[in-house]
């Protein structure tokens, strides 16, 4: 997706270790313009996955799951980090490392909002190491649902994401596919 890479080569920025900062439109300050264009684009790719819901990750998934959600017509789940006590006591939880945390982190979702039978769409910002997106995926199957797709906003394809995903056998879209990042710059997939 043209918009999304030109955003990035203006705005993002190369930290070293395999980080791109992409605060200043999608992780901590969001762009709603980009985020409603991404969701369009989202909601196109995967229109015939036959989708029930979609499931992200708290927080930096929320924004493209959202706008997803909107142009599908789908409710978004996000996992959450730590468990509110509004939460029933019996949830499905999962680990998964964090790369920009440097720690592993907790996804837990409530089996109010994911059930038995649901297809489910994962949409998340980055598909990096596979990691995180391998948790929802967990997640989905503990409650019994099926997944149908994987979107990332942005892929990292040196970091094998799309190589551990690969026994899935689902649809993965990535809208920016990043091949390599160093102090030269960053290079995208033709």
């Amino acid at each position: 997706m043209e918009l999304l890479k030109q955003r990035i080569l203006r705005d993002g920025k190369y930290l070293g270790n395999g980080i791109l900062k992409v605060d200043n439109f999608i992780n901590h300050q969001v762009d709603p313009a980009l985020m409603e264009a991404c969701g369009m684009e989202f909601a196109r790719i995967f229109a015939n996955l036959g989708a029930t819901r979609i499931l992200t990750a708290e927080i930096s998934g929320i924004a493209p799951a959202l706008m997803t959600g909107k142009h599908m017509n789908l409710p978004v789940v996000y996992a959450r980090k730590s468990k509110p006590v509004t939460m029933p006591d019996t949830v499905y939880l999962t680990v998964a490392p964090s790369h920009t945390k440097g720690r592993m982190t907790e996804l837990i979702v409530s089996p109010e909002y994911l059930s038995r039978g649901e297809r489910v769409l994962i949409i998340d910002d980055f598909l990096a190491s596979g990691a995180t997106i391998l948790g929802l995926v967990r997640l989905a199957q503990a409650a019994g649902s099926e997944v149908v797709g994987i979107g990332a906003l942005i892929e990292k394809t040196f970091e094998g994401g799309r190589e551990a995903l690969a026994h899935l056998n689902v649809p993965i879209h990535s809208l920016a596919v990043i091949t390599r990042m160093d102090e030269t710059g960053i290079y995208f997939a033709e």
